[in-house]
Formats: C-alpha cells, structure tokens, sequence
C-alpha cells in the first residue's frame, strides 16, 4: 500500500509529464502536415518543369544557331537567326512547304465542314427521332469511334485504289468528314440540352422535323458545332498514316507527311543528303512551329464555346 504521500507525489509527477509528451507528439505530427503539402507541390513543380522544359526549347531553338544548340541550354538567340532559319525552311525543295501547307488547309478545311454537316443532323436524329434499328446504329457508331484508325488504312487504301483516286487530295476530305465521335457528341447534346417538350410544342404547332432541326435545334447547336469542329480540325490536321499512304507523292503531301521528308531530308540525320538547302535543329524547329500554330490559333477562336461545351451530358435529362 503507497502512502497518501507517496500517491500525490506520482500523480503530480503523471500530470506534469503528460502535457509534455502530447506537446511533443503534436508538434511531430504537426511536422508531418507540413512536410506532405510542400512534398506534393515540390513534386508537381519538377512534373512542370520536365514538360515545359522542352516546350521552351522548341520555342526558343528558331532563334540560335546549330552550333549554339549542340552546347546546350535554352538560351534565346537572335531574331537574324530566325529569319535566315524562315529562308531555309523557305528554300527546301523550291518551296514545297507551302504547297504542303494548302495541301493541308484544303484537306482538313473541307474534311471539319463535311464532319460538321454529318455529325449535327446525325445526332439529332439519333437522339430526337424514332426509327427501327436506332439503338444498333447508336451502338455501331460507339464501335467505330473505339476503334483505332490505323485498322482502317488498308481498307480505305484498296478502296480509293480501286477508284484510281490515288495521290487525290478529294478521297482524304471525304474520309475526315467521317467522324463518328462527333457524331456522338452531337447525340449527347441534343439529349441533355433539348428538351423533348419543346420538340412535341413546336409538332403540335405544325413544324415538319426538317423545320424543329434548322429552326429550334441548329440555334441552340453553337457549343456542340465548336466542339465538332474543334476536335475534327486537330484530328485532321495530325494525322499522319492516312495521307502518307493515300498521298505518296510529294507534292500532295500534307504538313505532318511533309515534316518527316524534311526531317529525313535534314543533315542531322542523312549527312549525304545532295541538297542545297541544309535543315538543322533550328530549321526544323521553326517548321514545327509553323505546323501547330493553325490548331493553336482555332482553339483560341473557339475556347468560348470550348469551355460551354464541356458541360455537355453533366445535366440528366
């Protein structure tokens, strides 16, 4: 038996050294909540700089010479260099970057048009009008939008072959206006954002189908057009393995086909390459740049309508 002295000796002794060590355990813990925060944002700064870092070398390489390259860094050069890189560019093959660059404009101008004229009606009529077999086409429509494009080429290739349509910039158009995922979009729109009322209303009313689609439907389609459109003009505009098995002559060749004749054509890679125009880093660099600037010019045309239509299917109907 402890004394009663002895017990309120311990128990002061309990009480004094227990605020101490849950001091101390939060003060750790407190440690710990600070270190997580500034791991996670040490660790997406590092993910930023791994993908902006070659983004600015791209941007910056116009501007320096090859030998300044080959030392390294991402210093900015000179506006001079840009202009003689622009002449090299310019010079390759008597100038056919231009040609690849209508070439390219023709094929995915007509193709995102075509895509837009296909996909709208489409949609509409899968998702607001009533007809045998609907759900399969839906289904087949997802099918060819999953699949890849790659398993296309050699049918498409027999087929426009068996045409004599070869090295002809119409049979391309004609296959970038095939987009079923536009097609898709466009039924998602026009189920969340059209409302079946406003549709039996305007029947009622004495509207043929073909006036509720171009006078109620097609007004209320501008987000769901940008987006068609957004996303065909970049699938066009990227696409490589289509042109460059229709295409195979240069001439007719579109920008991205063009980009690997260049590249290859380039010293860098082919050193015994007879041309009289030389295409190194910087040249090759600023051709790129060139190339992506039309999508990047688009997407700011249409971010206003981009962003909208980016709510497309969060509203149930």
């Amino acid at each position: 038996m402890e004394s009663p002295e002895v017990a309120h000796t311990l128990n002061n002794q309990k009480e004094t050294i227990q605020p101490e060590t849950v001091k101390g355990s939060s003060y750790r813990a407190g440690n710990h909540g600070h270190l997580g925060p500034v791991f996670r944002v040490v660790v997406m700064i590092a993910i930023g700089v791994a993908f902006v870092y070659p983004i600015i070398g791209l941007l910056v390489a116009p501007t320096r010479t090859q030998a300044n390259m080959a030392l390294g860094g991402i210093a900015f050069g000179t506006l001079a260099n840009v202009k003689y890189a622009w002449s090299q560019v310019m010079g390759f093959d008597n100038g056919i970057y231009l040609e690849w660059f209508k070439n390219t404009v023709i094929m995915v101008g007509g193709g995102t048009l075509l895509a837009i004229a296909i996909s709208i009606p489409s949609g509409y009529a899968m998702a607001r009008l009533q007809f045998p077999k609907r759900q399969a086409l839906l289904f087949l429509t997802l099918l060819l939008m999953v699949m890849p494009n790659t398993v296309l080429v050699i049918p498409l290739f027999l087929e426009v072959s068996t045409v004599h349509l070869l090295n002809s910039l119409w049979p391309v158009v004609i296959i970038f206006g095939f987009y079923p995922f536009g097609v898709y979009l466009s039924y998602i729109h026009y189920r969340t954002a059209l409302p079946m009322e406003l549709i039996e209303a305007a029947r009622v009313d004495g509207l043929t189908e073909l006036a509720i689609f171009f006078r109620i439907a097609v007004p209320l389609s501008r987000q769901v057009v940008a987006l068609v459109g957004f996303f065909s003009f970049v699938a066009g505009w990227t696409n490589f393995f289509l042109p460059y098995v229709l295409l195979p002559q240069t001439q007719q060749s579109p920008l991205a086909v063009g980009l690997l004749q260049m590249i290859s054509s380039s010293q860098l890679i082919n050193p015994e390459e007879g041309l009289n125009v030389k295409l190194y880093m910087p040249e090759l660099a600023l051709a790129s740049i060139v190339t992506m600037l039309p999508v990047l010019l688009v997407f700011i045309g249409a971010q206003r309508y981009l962003q909208r239509g980016a709510m497309i299917g969060a509203i149930k109907e």
